[in-house]
């Protein structure tokens, strides 16, 4: 039995905690599994964007056009652009392995870590204790139970980044971020994708006119069948993946489509259950994530969980977020609390997305509101750029004039949402956006445009 002060699990966000405790003078350890760097440098934002990224400047190939550009694609070297992105990825991992191991600072475990009791974990064949612990364990994919799919070989976002050939064809279980997203990237490639989404919207946590707006422009592009249910999967005689489709709750119908490769995008489940946290006590909910308070700290003193453990937000910026908060706690008795009134996350598909605050719906449920919005064509940077149909839309406060939330879709929108979420971080509101001088012609034209827009 090794004892420490502090036991870290997890080494995406759980590297600013591991920080703190280092620089407190704590005895620490660190357990990781899997390739250091956490879910979002492995599978998740950084490999994927660094694969949207391409997808992106294609779409702006195939829309030159309507600029009076005459251009075409020669050619796409899917193989190369998915090398480029195994290898920035892997030497970040390395990179911050080799100097976990190094350092004399702290212990290194890689291997697989599981609760014995409420502060003590089985690592391997070795066991370890600490009266303060930090769950950042992350999420795996969500695997729905659809008969047959055990039978096939299907990818989810994380075997996919192994891809060295370009599907022919792919169909996509999920119309949520990861499906829309690599909807895009595929098709993008030359893919013959369709998109499977059982709920009557795309990106359903978004607003309806962003969700109706991303539908009409990937039907453009693919086949998107929202209201669609998975019913069964089987592999053809020629070795193709054939899904049978029901719309039975709409229309009583029912289709077999085959394809090339099946991705499975149904959503995330915690990794929680894999530390058998019932050995320690800790609470989950009915989804498998860890319960936790406004201080980020479980049911059992001590024990903190932060990111896709707790499923709160599961976004990469706001584990950051949660990780700074749970440190001031746990390791320097601070009585701190997360708020998440101004975390923002983005889509990155084509047209992008991004929101913060707030949607309508939820807005009027608390407040009297106003709503603004102005079109990309409604400004003169929108029109040199030809957009006809993206949009920024701000929520308020109707007496206050307090920002409520901000939802664009369109060019750029993670960084057109930044001065909204800038705002909101400080519980601004209308005079606040008005108060800087706004760059003519700009993107950013687009908020101040909807803020004076809100009626």
């Amino acid at each position: 039995m090794k004892e420490y002060d502090v036991i870290i699990v997890g080494s995406g966000a759980g590297l600013d905690i591991l920080e703190a405790a280092v620089e407190h003078g704590l005895k620490t350890a660190l357990i990781d599994d899997g390739p250091a760097g956490g879910t979002c440098l492995n599978v998740g934002c950084i490999p994927s964007k660094m694969l949207i990224f391409p997808a992106d400047r294609v779409m702006d190939v195939r829309e030159a056009a309507s600029l009076g550009i005459d251009a075409e694609i020669k050619g796409i070297d899917f193989a190369a652009i998915m090398d480029r992105s195994r290898r920035l990825v892997e030497a970040d991992h390395r990179e911050i392995e080799d100097q976990l191991r190094k350092s004399r600072a702290l212990d290194f475990y890689q291997d697989i870590a599981e609760f014995v009791d409420r502060n003590t974990f089985r690592v391997g064949n070795r066991m370890i204790k600490a009266n303060l612990i930090y769950l950042a364990s992350g999420s795996r994919p969500l695997i729905p139970s659809i008969p047959g799919l055990d039978q096939v070989d299907y990818l989810t976002n994380e075997s996919l980044l192994q891809l060295r050939e370009l599907p022919k064809s792919l169909i996509i279980i999920g119309g949520g971020y990861v499906g829309v997203e690599y909807a895009h990237f595929f098709q993008a490639m030359g893919s013959d994708v369709t998109l499977l989404e059982m709920g009557p919207r795309l990106v359903p946590s978004e607003e309806p006119e962003i969700s109706d707006l991303l539908l009409s422009s990937l039907s453009r592009r693919f086949a998107v069948l929202t209201g669609s249910v998975a019913e069964s999967v089987e592999e053809t005689d020629s070795g193709r993946v054939a899904v049978r489709v029901s719309t039975r709750h709409i229309d009583n119908r029912s289709e077999k489509i085959t394809a090339a490769k099946l991705l499975i995008a149904a959503g995330r489940r915690s990794n929680a259950d894999r530390l058998k946290v019932e050995n320690a006590g800790i609470k989950t909910d009915s989804k498998g994530y860890i319960k936790v308070n406004a201080h980020l700290e479980t049911n059992v003193k001590g024990i903190y969980a932060i990111g896709d453990a707790n499923g709160r937000e599961m976004f990469t910026h706001t584990s950051h977020a949660e990780a700074a908060v749970a440190a001031a706690n746990g390791i320097h008795g601070q009585k701190k609390t997360i708020n998440y009134w101004a975390a923002p996350h983005a889509v990155f598909t084509h047209p992008q997305i991004a929101s913060v605050g707030l949607t309508e719906h939820l807005a009027r449920q608390k407040y009297k509101i106003s709503v603004g919005r102005t079109a990309y064509a409604d400004i003169a940077l929108g029109v040199a750029m030809m957009q006809q149909e993206g949009f920024a839309k701000i929520i308020l406060e109707q007496e206050t004039r307090k920002i409520l939330g901000g939802h664009v879709i369109g060019p750029w929108a993670s960084v057109v949402i930044q001065e909204v979420v800038n705002v909101m971080a400080r519980r601004g509101g209308v005079a606040d956006i008005g108060r800087g001088i706004h760059i003519h012609p700009a993107l950013s034209e687009l908020i101040i445009k909807a803020v004076y827009n809100a009626v």
